[in-house]
C-alpha cells in the first residue's frame, strides 16, 4: 500500500506522515523544497506543487490513496480542481480531503466556499472520499504565544457563541486512520463526512481564563473586534487574506463552530482515546 500525502510539510501534514509510516504505509509526498522537508525513514519524496502538472502526476501514478489538504491561497480552488481531475484521470479514487466545518454554512469566507466546491466536486465525479471538516486549530494559537505570555493578552477574535478547538494530532490521526480504511477496502466505500471537534466548546474570555491558570497570572481577552484583527493581519499578510480572516473572525463572532450531537463520541470511538484538550496546549506551548 503506497498513500501520497498533499501538503506534508505543515502543521497537519506532517503529523499524517508520521502516522501513516508508524502504521507501515509505505509513505510518498509531494513538496516544493524537498531540502527543507523533514520526514521518517523512507518516506519517497517527489518535488513539485499542485500546479506543476508533471510533478503531479508523476506523484500519483500508482498510489493507494492520497491525503489532499489545499493551502488557503488566492488559487487554492484552481489548485483543488486539477488535483482532482489528475487523480480521476490516473485512476485515484481513493482520498481524504481536509475541509473545514459549516463549509456549506459559511459560504461568504472564500476558503470555506473552496473547500465546499472541492467536496462537491468529490459527489459528483464519483471519489471513494472521506471528508474531514476540522474546526477551528488549536494549533493556530501557538503564532500568538508570546502575546500572551508577555503581554498577558488573548488577541484571537473568538467569540462568546463558542469553538469547539481541535488539536492537529488528532486530525491527523483520524486522517491516517481513514486513509488506511479507504485503501485497504475491497470495494468503492461511499463519500463519508467526520466533523473533527475538540472536547470542549471554548469562548475568547474561556481562553484566556485557561491562560491565567496555566500561567498563575492574569491573561485579558482582547474581545471581539473582526475589524482590528484585519488590520493587525494586514501587516504580515496580503490584504485579500486579512480581510478573508477578518470575514471567518466575524462567524465566529456571530455563529461559532459548535459540534453536531455525538461528534465527539464518535472521534473518541475512532481513536480510541480521549481528544487532546486546549488546555493540554497551553500547559505544553507556556513550558
Amino acid at each position: 500500500m503506497t498513500i501520497l500525502v498533499i501538503g506534508a510539510t505543515g502543521r497537519i501534514g506532517r503529523h499524517v506522515v508520521e502516522q501513516l509510516a508508524s502504521r507501515g504505509v509505505s509513505v510518498r509526498v509531494l513538496t516544493r523544497d524537498p531540502a527543507k522537508a523533514e520526514f521518517p525513514a523512507g518516506v519517497e519524496v517527489f518535488k513539485g506543487e499542485l500546479l506543476d502538472l508533471d510533478a503531479l502526476r508523476a506523484a500519483m501514478t500508482g498510489v493507494d490513496a492520497f491525503f489532499l489538504l489545499n493551502a488557503v491561497t488566492a488559487d487554492e480552488f484552481t489548485q483543488a480542481l486539477i488535483t482532482l481531475n489528475i487523480a480521476h484521470e490516473a485512476g485515484v479514487e481513493r482520498l481524504v480531503y481536509l475541509s473545514v466545518i459549516h463549509a456549506d454554512q459559511f459560504v461568504n469566507v472564500p476558503h470555506f466556499a473552496v473547500k465546499y466546491g472541492a467536496e462537491r466536486m468529490l459527489e459528483q465525479m464519483g471519489f471513494s472520499a472521506t471528508v474531514l471538516r476540522p474546526t477551528y486549530f488549536i494549533d493556530n494559537d501557538a503564532q500568538v504565544r508570546d502575546v500572551i505570555v508577555d503581554h498577558g493578552v488573548y488577541p484571537m477574535p473568538i467569540g462568546s457563541k463558542g469553538l469547539a478547538m481541535v488539536d492537529a494530532r488528532d486530525i491527523a490521526e483520524v486522517a491516517a486512520i481513514e486513509l488506511i480504511r479507504r485503501a485497504d477496502a475491497t470495494g468503492k466505500l461511499p463519500v463519508e463526512t467526520i466533523n473533527l471537534v475538540g472536547p470542549e466548546i471554548l469562548t475568547g474570555e474561556g481562553v484566556a481564563a485557561i491562560w491565567s491558570d496555566v500561567l498563575g497570572r492574569p491573561v485579558a481577552y482582547a474581545g471581539d473586534d473582526p475589524t482590528g484583527f484585519e488590520q493587525t493581519m494586514a501587516g504580515f499578510m496580503p490584504a485579500w487574506m486579512a480581510y478573508e480572516m477578518r470575514l471567518m473572525a466575524e462567524r465566529f463572532v456571530g455563529d461559532g463552530m459548535i459540534p453536531e450531537a455525538g461528534d465527539v463520541e464518535r472521534l473518541t470511538a475512532i481513536l480510541g482515546r480521549p481528544l487532546h484538550t486546549y488546555r493540554d496546549f497551553a500547559v505544553a506551548t507556556a513550558r
